[in-house]
């Protein structure tokens, strides 16, 4: 597996040098392996000592100081297909400690591989921590630190000198110097930015723990850590201690969180007469804020508020792929988020509608769920709707009976005034009247060109949120430019994204089963399969003339695929998890995007073209107006037969461009850049 190392800096001109001239010595051996700095906006000359002592290095410069975990994930990001080692710029690695990590990390069962940390002076660091909880804080606070620490029970900090000498495993370690796998990063996501310092790496290591990976101890392999600063800046220390309260609370709630304030501000008011930093700790405890104030932010005026995302989608059965969801949970890194999933647009009906009866049997399992909690400050509710769109009174009391729900769900999480993102116009009805601090009308499609949907009624309710909405934001150049007269100076392009760490190209072990025993080459599709966007007659011809060539769909379908059961070429999977779709897209040696020309199509910005991007795979794709932007690495048919010319052409000779570049070219489009321009504009 290919190795990156990603040092975060800020302001660490005076560190910087001996951190990279000892990695640099550390990867001598290490062949396919690189150099990533991320600096935090720094005002010294770190970039300039960067650039001398290490100019093979990547630098990723930011553009503010938004924390070690942001710039992490930053690092991350420019890392999709690595192992990567995470350095504070105030470590010394020896010159074997890569070496060992790597070996410790390819250990079954292990996500996370550590190292042995001593002082300048050599005197060996407590690194090793067990799990926070209550009862651990108090019996620091009663005990101190070190000697809790002799008692599993009593204490997080590790301190049996024996433990330090030998291999083992840990909850979680100090964040200075940790290598995590690529596959532990794909399990477990990025770090949490709302801690801005402190309890980041604290939280990641214990999140990968939940999912299975643990953290292991190598003490051959040794650095030096220079630290100190947390022990003596009140700021930090309070971030620190504070962090502690906020991570209980959000893994185990708030009779835990309550506990664990109790006894760290204990531990604190009891050392308040020592110095600053315990009073400042003190201090901040006492006046409680539920995510930390960054050094320098401003602590007046009104909270930043939370979002509500009235979806077009469903949480619970939809791809969770698709914009709305990617674009929240996003969000959630920085503000709490309710998705309302979606209210509809008409009843399904027999003869306008394919499978009508599973159709409304998932829509109530959805709403028996009503209100869930799937990742830390990230709702998602299935208000019950009566979808009457066609008549004006019943429009009425259907948006009354949802509005209800969705206000006290959302005073219940705290959003008394929350941005409001409406992605599907039967929202307008539920929100018109809603007290809101934005509405941004999310145009990532033209709705009322939906084949079931009351044409009249949805384009009115489209002319309202786009004549009332404060934001409109575009993933399709063509809708803005045709709509820019009625939205003016609120229209934004925003484009889609990518989960660029999720879509990275899987090695054949790790294919699944079934697309494995498909013979090659293959042809493949991934994502909904729906009778209104996908043009089955070109998928049928394409098994026709291609028949050496293996055709495999995957995803739901609205349209009857029994017309393929006379092809032995074409493999229908069907549904598969999100999780699944990078390692079956890696089987494919050309994906395609076998669109209809229709209205809908001409004003989309399918986000599976960037994911297929993404996994470095060659794209054969019918041509409509967004596909302007990829014509150099994206082949174009206006015709089934240039289609079908176009699929022989890559099969023959390749991508247009190699697959390295292929996902260099959409790693900027991270949902999280997305997520960032959505807060930008509010």
């Amino acid at each position: 597996m290919p190795l990156a190392v990603v040092v975060v800096t800020y302001h660490s001109a005076e560190v910087v040098e001996d951190c990279l001239t000892s990695v640099t010595t550390a990867l001598e051996s290490i062949p396919d392996s690189r150099i990533i700095v991320v600096d935090n906006a720094s005002a010294d000359n770190t970039l300039e000592i960067v650039a001398r002592v290490a100019p093979h290095a990547q630098i990723v410069a930011r553009a503010s100081n938004d924390g070690f975990a942001a710039g992490v994930n930053a690092g991350f990001a420019a890392a999709p297909d690595c192992d990567v080692l995470v350095l504070n710029p105030d470590v010394r690695l020896h010159r074997d400690a890569v070496t060992l990590l790597r070996a410790a990390l390819a250990m079954p069962g292990t996500g996370i591989a550590v190292p042995r940390l001593a002082g300048l002076d050599g005197a060996p660091q407590l690194s090793l921590r067990r799990a926070p909880n209550p009862l651990r804080a108090l019996g620091e606070a009663v005990l101190g630190g070190t000697r809790a620490g002799r008692s599993e029970a009593l204490g997080e900090l590790v301190v049996d000198p024996l433990r330090y000498e030998t291999a083992g495993t840990a909850d979680w370690a100090t964040g200075a110097a940790w290598l995590i796998s690529r596959e532990a990063r794909a399990a477990t996501g990025v770090l949490e930015e709302r801690y801005f310092l402190y309890s980041e790496e604290t939280e990641y290591m214990l999140r990968a723990g939940k999912r299975g990976y643990v953290v292991r101890y190598e003490p051959r392999a040794r650095a030096v850590h220079i630290g100190g600063e947390q022990s003596t800046s009140p700021v930090l220390w309070s971030m620190a201690t504070t962090n502690r309260v906020r991570m209980v609370r959000e893994r185990h709630g708030r009779a835990a969180a309550f506990a664990m304030w109790c006894a760290v501000l204990l531990n604190e008011l009891l050392r308040a007469p020592r110095g600053a930093k315990h009073r400042k700790a003190a201090g901040d405890l006492l006046r409680w804020r539920r995510w930390p104030v960054r050094p320098g932010a401003s602590t007046g005026g009104a909270a930043e508020p939370g979002w509500v995302c009235f979806s077009a989608q469903d949480w619970w059965y939809h791809n969770r792929a698709h914009s709305d969801f990617q674009l929240m949970r996003s969000m959630s890194a920085h503000r709490r988020v309710l998705v309302v999933n979606s209210i509809g647009m008409r009843m399904p009906t027999r003869g306008n509608s394919t499978h009508v009866s599973r159709r409304i049997l998932r829509k109530l399992r959805s709403v028996a769920k009503f209100v869930r909690r799937p990742m830390p400050d990230f709702y998602v509710m299935s208000p019950l709707p009566l979808p009457f769109y066609g008549s004006p009174f019943l429009r009425k009391v259907n948006a009354v009976l949802v509005r209800l729900q969705v206000r006290a769900v959302a005073l219940a999480l705290g959003l008394r005034t929350p941005v409001i993102m409406v992605t599907i116009p039967t929202a307008w009805d539920v929100v018109a009247p809603m007290r809101r601090h934005r509405l941004v009308f999310n145009r990532s499609d033209r709705h009322s060109d939906f084949p079931e949907a009351d044409r009249a009624s949805i384009e009115a309710l489209e002319n309202q949120l786009l004549a009332n909405a404060d934001h409109v934001v575009y993933v399709s150049h063509a809708l803005m430019d045709e709509e820019r007269p009625r939205t003016g100076h609120r229209a934004h392009f925003l484009d889609h994204g990518v989960d660029i760490l999720h879509f990275t190209a899987r090695p054949v072990h790790e294919w699944p089963d079934d697309v494995r025993a498909i013979p090659g080459p293959r042809i493949g599709f991934f994502g909904a399969l729906d009778d209104f966007v996908v043009d089955f007659d070109l998928l049928e011809r394409v098994a026709v003339e291609l028949p050496h060539a293996s055709l495999v769909l995957i995803g739901d379908a609205t349209h009857p695929m029994g017309r393929f059961d006379k092809y032995p070429n074409v493999h229908w999977l069907g549904f598969r998890p999100y999780s699944t779709i990078p390692a079956y897209g890696s089987a494919f040696d050309v994906a395609i995007m076998p669109w209809q020309d229709n209205d809908w199509i001409k004003r989309s910005n399918p986000i599976k073209l960037k994911e297929y991007l993404a996994l470095g795979l060659p794209v054969v794709s019918t041509d409509f107006a967004e596909l302007a932007g990829y014509t150099d690495r994206v082949r174009a048919a206006r015709t089934h037969a240039d289609f079908v010319d176009a699929l022989r052409t890559t099969l023959a000779t390749g991508p247009l461009l190699p697959p390295r570049t292929l996902r260099a070219s959409v790693e900027p489009h991270s949902w999280q850049a997305r997520a960032q321009t959505l807060l930008s504009l509010t």
